[in-house]
């Protein structure tokens, strides 16, 4: 069965959330279906979008896991974003969590810090 996947996330000041959502991304949206709505591709049929509905604003909780963690956050930092909260579970796994200007959330996931090579 193939999945498409469309994540919305509510915002109060559209031009700002565009702003800061290509900063977290990396790129403008992939389309505009309308003048309400962003919309970006994270990878084939997953999307990720914006939609300006200020009364429901702020709420959003979205992760994506990335395979590399440590440069898709060195990628953000040099896009001028910082995260809001770094998470490490028991299991390795890591979550980093960045707020928008609404305070919805989007966080990147992925395995555990490289080990570090032993001496030898």
């Amino acid at each position: 069965m193939a999945v498409d996947l469309f994540a919305g996330i509510a915002v109060r000041d559209l031009p700002a959330a565009l702003v800061w959502y290509e900063q977290l991304f990396g790129s403008p949206p992939a389309f505009l279906p309308n003048d309400t709505e962003a919309v970006w591709e994270l990878a084939e049929h997953r999307y990720v979008y914006i939609e300006l509905l200020p009364e429901r604003a702020g709420h959003a909780m979205h992760t994506a896991f990335v395979d590399d963690l440590d440069t898709r956050l060195a990628q953000v930092a040099a896009r001028g974003l910082e995260p809001a909260k770094r998470e490490t579970y028991a299991n390795g796994v890591r979550k980093v969590i960045y707020r928008d200007p609404d305070g919805n959330e989007f966080s990147f996931g992925g395995g555990p810090e490289p080990a570090e090579p032993a001496d030898s």
